[in-house]
């Protein structure tokens, strides 16, 4: 058997998600010689099927939801919904068809080479793809994300089923459609097809849905839905699954019985540590994520980042990671004497990720210099449902449960000028978990027309520990939602 040929590179990055494009891009530019390998689309789920084609599809479903609140407010409407311009822009403005040149592009453009194919571990410093291995003289980066994680149901393997991607693919709707799942996830898309038509169903088997959410972000989520038409079912534990001529039918575990057209799987996501050789460097394949530290170290030599972190699927903590690697990455290449120019390294440095390279230290080892470290404690995440849930921080069992001295501030948007003004009736709120013995914020939601921008300053709270009596005594521009989160602060209590 031939040996296989090796290739000397300062860096490859296996995987080119969001974070591993991110990060390949910016060392590229700094002047390291990088490998990217990439088996899929360049740039990963977001672009393609994720947050930017998703939230056409949302935004969609919001202008029709929003058209018919002309009765009562403005006028009468008359309205058609059609799924094909939604389709079409998919296809033609966020995805390319699916086709990532663009993006292949913008890296090659930036110094970097793209490997296609499917990249393993080959022990310390190397990876192998097909017949050649790439010894990586600064490091291993590790982006390869997450898949949608499905059930082992009875009866579900080799069905039709959708995963996310079915979803946002589609160009002609179903009649009907079974949803299993009833995270963020799965109640975006169910209510996007509801509003354009569809019969939905979702079905839940905790006893009830956003489950790592507030109780209240809960009920606000399944209440608007139940307004689209959707049947929200909760503890319904999926037993078998069957696929015939006239679409899918659930049985749960308890004699339950639901039938559609298409069933929508959507029970989240994981990564396949088993693919990536990890093995060959003494790592434990036998995890859900990779456990990394605080500046994403999986080992010595080998960083990892994004979704296979574990750390939250989203975009923005992938971005926040690749900050953090790029300035550590940089840092090992300025202290291994490489002959990249140090004006350029500095540049990289300070322009990777605006958030991430900005992001004030809260300490750092004697070599690592002014690497900032991963700090989770004001993650923000939206589930953009309509209302918008936003939420950061603590939930309030998590902070009881952690021996916090909770207190708890709630007002509903309702009862603020604004959403009076706006009708938002009982769907929005803002809720503050509060540390009493610190007199700090650990955790806040904000739900309603804007939840996720209202979060904004809620984050800016949590991160900077802004002292509650500070927050009691700002200013909150009337009327705005955002003016609510004053009321919640006097609510708070015990």
């Amino acid at each position: 058997m031939a040996e296989p040929e090796l290739v000397n590179v300062d860096v490859v990055v296996l995987g080119l998600g969001v974070g591993g494009e991110e990060v390949a891009g910016r060392l590229a530019e700094a002047g390291l010689t990088v490998i990217g390998i990439e088996r899929n689309l360049v740039g990963g789920e977001c672009p393609y099927w994720g947050c930017i084609p998703s939230k056409m599809m949302i935004r969609a479903a919001n202008a029709i939801a929003e058209a018919r609140r002309v009765d009562g407010l403005g006028g009468s409407v008359q309205l058609r919904p059609d799924w094909a311009p939604v389709a079409k822009r998919i296809r033609d403005e966020a995805t390319d068809n699916w086709d990532d040149r663009a993006a292949v592009q913008r890296f090659i453009g930036k110094g970097g080479r793209l490997v296609r194919g499917s990249g393993r571990l080959d022990g310390p410093g190397r990876v192998r793809v097909g017949d050649t291995v790439f010894q990586a003289r600064h490091g291993i980066v590790l982006g390869t994300g997450t898949k949608a994680s499905v059930p082992p149901i009875d009866g579900l393997t080799d069905t039709p089923y959708w995963t996310n991607r079915e979803a946002v693919e589609v160009e002609e709707l179903p009649g009907s459609l079974l949803v299993l799942g009833g995270g963020a996830i799965g109640l975006e898309l169910a209510q996007v097809f509801a509003r354009f038509g569809v019969r939905v169903t979702v079905v839940e088997a905790a006893d009830r849905v956003l489950a790592v959410e507030e109780p209240e972000a809960s009920e606000a989520a399944a209440a608007a839905l139940r307004a689209d038409g959707v049947q929200i079912r909760t503890g319904v534990k999926a037993a078998r699954i069957e696929h015939g001529s006239g679409g899918f039918t659930l049985h749960g575990a308890a004699g339950e019985k639901l039938s559609a057209d298409r069933l929508l799987v959507a029970t989240g996501r994981r990564a396949h540590l088993d693919e990536l050789g990890l093995e060959t460097i003494g790592v434990d394949v036998g995890r859900r994520y990779l456990s990394v530290d605080d500046r994403l170290h999986v080992t010595d030599g080998v960083w990892a980042v994004g979704d296979v972190t574990g750390e939250g699927a989203f975009t923005h903590v992938a971005m926040y990671q690749a900050g953090i690697v790029v300035a550590d990455v940089l840092d090992h290449a300025r202290r291994a004497g490489d002959g990249a120019d140090p004006s350029g390294t500095a540049s990289a440095v300070s322009g990777a990720v605006g958030a991430a390279s900005s992001l004030a230290a809260t300490g750092s080892s004697g070599s690592a210099g002014s690497v900032p470290r991963a700090d989770y404690r004001a993650l923000p995440r939206v589930t953009f449902t309509d209302p918008e849930v936003g939420a950061v921080g603590l939930t309030e069992q998590q902070a009881r449960e952690r021996g916090i001295n909770v207190q708890v501030g709630f007002t509903k948007l309702s009862s603020s000028s604004r959403g009076w003004i706006h009708r938002t009736d009982g769907e929005g709120f803002i809720k503050l978990i509060a540390d009493a013995d610190q007199g700090v914020l650990v955790g806040a939601t904000s739900a309603g027309p804007a939840g996720g921008e209202v979060l904004s300053g809620l984050v800016v709270a949590v991160h900077a520990a802004v002292p509650l009596a500070q927050l009691r005594h700002m200013i909150y521009a009337y009327p705005t939602f955002h003016r609510a989160i004053s009321d919640a602060l006097h609510n708070l209590n015990s």
